[in-house]
Parts: structure tokens; C-alpha cells; sequence
């Protein structure tokens, strides 16, 4: 029997009240979701410093739509290596220590790009901050996922997943402010050196967070532990081509609306700052209504029919946000709601569905490769956007976005229904 098993038992039997999932991980699992948690809303906080800022670093460094959108591909390209790379350091040494790597590295890359000079240098250092950007959220999936029950696992990683939100919403506050108060040539820098703050968050997982025991015993007695090999080889193939096919369609989707809907507003809907600021809120709220939602459905209903289901739904609601005409702008804010929760429920299923692909001594690699790379490859979509802005404006090419989500329907197909399965 597991240790969080034990624990259950030991703390009588368990409610199956709203919360009882988050009862049901026991007090390690409580600090293990803890620093989750906190690892990913800080790791999301950090990566919207850039496309909050884009309009501002484009001004200061005379750049066009297509180098701004490439900062973006750049980070997310380079993000499939730091994912590959943090899976593999999750099996080997374990998913705490590779967890604190992750978030140490995207702080420390997130505050230097508000020292750069120049166009160059923030483009490298934002290649360096895709690093840890790419690993955390793999790694922290994985740790809370081998606490969690079969039962409630796809609600306790919702919620983990929901973490983004509260990252973003943090995000649009503090670039709220800093933009309201301060110059555009300095304010940028300021919301990177702002990223300073998971160095807080070391302390805390540092001093109580600790791998699942039982999982960690089972890693530490195989021989094959963070192999590449294995994940390509065998019944696991088909898995990793089709999770990264899977993950390429619904992050392509995802990151061309992250990336270039703030500049959308502010160029083509001639909002202010703070305009801009009340729309992504309206944004913000469904998206993190939408990973709870999207977390409980995929107990429900299971992990496939959870992606498809808003997979269709988000690439309408890209299609209906990116048409609406000029002078109607109140429509953005009714629309901004859906959107924001549809697109972001069909990411609540990932970190169960991943975590439940793969055996434990190659979870790490097999979830931080799948997730990653197709993150990676998606990340083409908002260069594409942005070189096509010129001609399609920014609203017409933002529409390439529902391609993305039709090719995660079809990578569906390849990929079994894993609901209730027990990690092994």
C-alpha cells in the first residue's frame, strides 16, 4: 500500500465533499501541491511579462510584429529542450530537486532581461529563461499527480493547472500598475526585474516539500530510470508520438491568443492600459473557472472527451473573438469569459492524462518530452502570426489559432483513456 494510501486510512474514510480531493493527498501531498502550486502560478507570472510588455519593446528597440513574435517562438522553442532536460533530472534525482532547478532558473532569467541592451540579448536571455519555463510545470505535475488518488487525480491537477491563472491574473495587476505609473521605457524593465519573486518560493519547497515515498522507492530500484530510449521504443511510441502531436495542437492554439491578444486590444481595439488590463481580467477569470471545471469533467467524463469537448469549443471561440467588428468592443468583453474558460479547461486533463501514459521510472522524461516539444512546435504559430499581422492585421491572423485545436482532435485518436488508472 502507498504511504498516501496509508494516510487516508489512518485519517478515516474520505468525504466526497468539493475538497475532498485536496483531503485525500494527506499533509505531504498538501505541501507537495503547495509548492506545485506556487512553482507554476510564478512560472506563468514570469512568462507574461513578455507579451504584456511586447507593445513597449517593440517601441524601445524599433522592432516589427515578426521579431516580436519570434521572442516568443524563441522561449518556447527552447522550452522543449529545458522540458526534456527537467523530465529526465525528475527520474534521476528525484522530482523536488528537479522542481527547485526549474524555478531557480526562470527567475534569475526573467530579472536579466530587464538589464538587456538590446534586441539580442533579450532574446538570448529569454531563450534561457524557456529553460526552467519549459521543466516546472512537468515536473510539479508529476510530483502532486503521484500523491493524488485515480479518483480525484484529474481535479487535483485542475487545480494545479489553475495555478496559470492566478500566475497571469498577477501579471495583468502588477502591469497594470507599473505601465500606469511609469514611463514604457523603463516600465518594461520593471515587470521583468519583478520576476524575482519565486526566490521566495525555494525557501518553501526547499524546507517542506518531498517526493511521494512509495513513488520514489519504485524509481529508485529500476535500472531504466530518465532513458529517452525507452519512450521511443516498445508500446510506449505510439504514446509519445501522439501526446506530442496532442500537445502541439492545443499549445499552438493556446499561445498564439497568450501572446498577441494584449496587443490586439491595445493596436486594433485602441484600448488603454488599463482597458486592456479590465478585458484580459474578464479573460483571466474564465480561464481559471475553466482549469477547476475542466479538472472535475475529467474524472466525469474521462481525459479524452474532457480535451475534445473544449477543443472544439475554444476553436470556435477564437473564430467568434477575433471577428467581431470594429466598434463593438463590448462584445470582446462578453466574449472574453467563455474564451478564456474554454481555453484553458482542456488543459486540465493534460497533467493526469501525461502522468498516466507512462511507468514511474520514465514519467519524468516521457511527460517533460511530450509536453514540452509539442510546446515547441506550436510555438511556430505566433511567429506566423505575427509575420501575417502585416498584411491580415492582428485580429485576421489570431483566427490560425483554431487550427491548432483541430489537430489535437485528431491526435486523439491514437491515444487511450487512461481515467482511473493507478501510477506504476
Amino acid at each position: 500500500m502507498s504511504t498516501t494510501q496509508t494516510e487516508h486510512h489512518r485519517s478515516g474514510p474520505p468525504s466526497d465533499g468539493p475538497l475532498s480531493w485536496l483531503r485525500m493527498l494527506g499533509p505531504r501531498g498538501r505541501r507537495a501541491f503547495g509548492g506545485a502550486f506556487g512553482g507554476y502560478a510564478l512560472d506563468s507570472y514570469d512568462y507574461f511579462t513578455l507579451p504584456l510588455s511586447m507593445v513597449a519593446i517593440s517601441a524601445y528597440f524599433s522592432l516589427d510584429n515578426g521579431q516580436t513574435g519570434l521572442l516568443t517562438t524563441v522561449t518556447l522553442v527552447v522550452s522543449a529542450l529545458g522540458g526534456a532536460l527537467a523530465g529526465i533530472l525528475a527520474d534521476r534525482i528525484g522530482r523536488v530537486k528537479a522542481l527547485m532547478v526549474t524555478v531557480a532558473t526562470y527567475a534569475v532569467f526573467t530579472v536579466a532581461c530587464g538589464f538587456a541592451p538590446n534586441y539580442e540579448t533579450l532574446m538570448l536571455f529569454r531563450a534561457l529563461q524557456g529553460l526552467g519555463f519549459g521543466g516546472e510545470w512537468a515536473v510539479g505535475a508529476i510530483l502532486v499527480a503521484e500523491y493524488a488518488t485515480a479518483k480525484h487525480r484529474g481535479r487535483t491537477l485542475g487545480a494545479v493547472q489553475s495555478a496559470w491563472a492566478a500566475g497571469w491574473g498577477l501579471a495583468v495587476l502588477v502591469y497594470t500598475l507599473v505601465f500606469a505609473f511609469l514611463d514604457d521605457d523603463i516600465a518594461w524593465r520593471v515587470m521583468f526585474w519583478t520576476g524575482a519573486l519565486p526566490a521566495l518560493l525555494l525557501v518553501y519547497v526547499r524546507r517542506h516539500v518531498t517526493d511521494a515515498p512509495a513513488a520514489a522507492a519504485q524509481r529508485a530500484a529500476s535500472t531504466r530510470r530518465g532513458s529517452f530510449a525507452t519512450i521511443f521504443r516498445g508500446r510506449l511510441l505510439r504514446a509519445t508520438l501522439f501526446a506530442t502531436l496532442l500537445s502541439t495542437g492545443v499549445q499552438g492554439g493556446y499561445y498564439t491568443l497568450a501572446t498577441w491578444v494584449p496587443t490586439y486590444l491595445k493596436t486594433e481595439r485602441g484600448l488603454t492600459v488599463v482597458g486592456t488590463g479590465g478585458y484580459l481580467a474578464l479573460l483571466i477569470s474564465g480561464a481559471f473557472i475553466g482549469y477547476l471545471t475542466g479538472g472535475y469533467l475529467t474524472d466525469r467524463i474521462g481525459r479524452k472527451r474532457n480535451i475534445m469537448l473544449f477543443a472544439v469549443l475554444s476553436a470556435l471561440g477564437v473564430l467568434a473573438y477575433t471577428q467581431i467588428p470594429e466598434g463593438a468592443n463590448e462584445l470582446l468583453l462578453v466574449l472574453g469569459f467563455p474564451l478564456g474558460f474554454c481555453m484553458s479547461a482542456i488543459f486540465s486533463g493534460f497533467g493526469s492524462f501525461l502522468s498516466e501514459l507512462y511507468p514511474t521510472e520514465v514519467r519524468g522524461t516521457g511527460q517533460g518530452f511530450t509536453y514540452n516539444s509539442g510546446r515547441a512546435v506550436g510555438a511556430f504559430l505566433p511567429t506566423l502570426v505575427g509575420f501575417l499581422s502585416d498584411s491580415w492585421g492582428v485580429g485576421g491572423a489570431l483566427a490560425l489559432g483554431a487550427v491548432g485545436y483541430g489537430l489535437a482532435v485528431v491526435a486523439l485518436a491514437g491515444l487511450p483513456e487512461t481515467r482511473g488508472k493507478e501510477l506504476v
